[in-house]
C-alpha cells in the first residue's frame, strides 16, 4: 500500500492555530482541539488562546469552521489552558486527552487541586501528565476528570483511536487510546523540548465505553500477544504495542478505516518539525504494523506539491485522517496536517485530498513445463 496526494486540493484555514485532530460526532459535525492561536477567523495573536475547540461543518471540499470554545469571536469562552492531540465522540459525549501548558501540581498521585493561576504554576511542560476532559454539549463546556496519568507512569501525550460517526464501527465495546513512552521518566519540556523520543514506543490502553471517565482503575493495558490473542492487564504489565528505534514524535494519531479493514497510525521519527513522518497500518489496534509511507528529513512530507501555490516550509510534525471524509470504498481520504510555522505557513489547519494505492498481488507462477509441453490437469 502507498498513498498519493492531490495537492491541487490543498486548503489552509485557522492561520496561527495548530494540531486539529478531529472526531466525527453524533450531530454529523467534526470536532477537535487546536492550540496557541485564534482558531477560525483569528490569527497567531488575534483571539489567541492556549487551547480551543472547533466545530467543522460540511464536506471535504466545502467545509467551514467555527470556534466553539476559545479563540476569536468564540461561541463560548475557554475554561482552562493546555494542548490536545486526541478527541473522540462516544454516545454523544466528547472526550479529549489534555496535556498541560503549565502544570498545576508537582507530584504524582491523587489529591491535586486544579489551578490555572500562572503565579503558582510550574514551568511549561506538556510531559508532566495527561488528564481527561469531557463535554456533554458538543464542546460548549468541558469538565476535567479528577485523576491523571503521570510521567512517572512512563506515559506522556495520548490520543484516541477514532472510528466512524459517534465511534460507530468500533470492533467491540472498548475505547482504545495510544500513549507515548517518554525517552526518560524524568524528562521535562524545558530540558528535552518537543523532540523525538528514542527509541520510540507506544503503549495501548482500553476502557469500556461506559466507563471512560471513571478513573485509572477502569483502564486495561496491552501486555503482549498470548496464543494469538492480546493480553490485557494493569498498568504495571503494559508492553509496547508499537516500536521504532528511530523514535516517536511527541504526538500521534490513530484511526480505523472500516472499508479497508485497517488501522492507521502516524507519528514522527528521527527529528521533529521537519516532515519526518511515518504512516503505519495493521489489522488490529495492537498490530502487527507495516509501513505505508516513511518520509525523512532528506525527503520530507510535502517536499513536492504540484498544484498548490500556498506558502510552505518543511516543518510538519503532525497529521491525521479526517474520519468523516473517507471515500465510499475507503481508498479516498482527506489528510489533515499541521506544522511549526510560528503563526505562518503550516502553523494552521491544512487539508489535502488523497487516495491509497493498493499493491497488486503477485502474479501466479507460470505452469511447469514437461517434455511434451505445459503441465495440465
Amino acid at each position: 500500500m502507498d498513498i498519493e496526494l492531490d495537492w491541487s486540493t490543498h486548503r489552509r484555514e485557522a492561520q496561527g492555530s495548530d494540531n486539529f485532530q478531529l472526531t466525527w460526532a453524533d450531530d454529523d459535525n467534526l470536532y477537535g482541539a487546536w492550540g496557541d492561536g485564534g482558531g477560525f477567523g483569528g490569527a497567531n495573536d488575534d483571539g489567541r488562546d492556549s487551547l480551543g475547540f472547533a466545530r467543522i461543518e460540511g464536506g471535504w471540499n466545502t467545509y467551514r469552521g467555527y470556534n466553539v470554545w476559545g479563540g476569536k469571536n468564540a461561541e463560548n469562552p475557554p475554561q482552562f489552558p493546555g494542548k490536545s492531540w486526541g478527541t473522540i465522540c462516544v454516545g454523544g459525549v466528547l472526550y479529549s486527552w489534555i496535556v498541560p501548558d503549565n502544570p498545576d501540581a508537582a507530584g504524582s498521585g491523587d489529591g491535586f487541586r486544579f489551578t490555572d493561576d500562572p503565579a503558582v504554576a510550574w514551568p511549561r511542560d506538556h510531559y508532566r501528565y495527561v488528564h481527561l476532559a469531557r463535554s456533554k454539549d458538543h464542546g460548549a463546556t468541558w469538565e476535567r476528570a479528577p485523576w491523571r496519568w503521570w510521567r512517572e507512569d512512563n506515559l506522556i501525550v495520548a490520543t484516541f483511536l477514532n472510528h466512524g460517526r459517534d465511534d460507530d464501527g468500533a470492533r467491540d465495546e472498548f475505547v482504545y487510546s495510544y500513549f507515548l513512552r517518554p525517552e526518560r521518566t524524568d524528562v521535562t519540556q524545558s530540558e528535552f523540548k518537543l523532540n523525538v523520543h528514542k527509541p520510540g514506543a507506544l503503549f495501548l490502553a482500553r476502557v469500556h465505553r461506559d466507563h471512560i471517565f471513571a478513573g485509572r482503575d477502569a483502564y486495561e493495558w496491552f501486555g503482549g500477544v498470548v496464543k494469538g490473542k492480546p493480553a490485557w492487564g494493569p498498568l504495571a504489565s503494559k508492553q509496547p504495542v508499537f516500536e521504532n528505534p528511530e523514535g516517536t514524535g511527541w504526538c500521534v494519531s490513530a484511526i480505523h478505516n472500516r472499508a479497508l479493514g485497517r488501522y492507521f497510525l502516524a507519528t514522527e521519527h528521527g527529528v521533529s518539525e521537519r516532515g519526518s513522518l511515518g504512516l503505519y497500518d495493521a489489522p488490529a489496534p495492537w498490530g502487527p504494523w507495516t509501513t505505508v509511507k516513511y518520509w525523512t528529513a532528506a525527503h520530507p512530507f510535502g517536499q513536492t506539491r504540484p498544484g498548490s501555490a500556498l506558502e510552505w516550509k518543511d516543518n510538519i510534525f503532525f497529521f491525521s485522517f479526517v474520519p468523516k471524509w473517507w471515500g465510499a470504498d475507503g481508498r479516498e481520504f482527506t489528510l489533515l496536517f499541521t506544522g511549526a510555522g510560528k503563526g505562518q505557513d503550516n502553523d494552521s489547519l491544512n487539508t489535502v485530498r488523497g487516495r491509497f494505492i493498493m499493491r497488486k498481488p503477485p502474479a501466479p507462477p507460470p505452469p511447469e513445463k514437461t517434455p511434451d509441453g505445459p503441465a495440465g490437469p
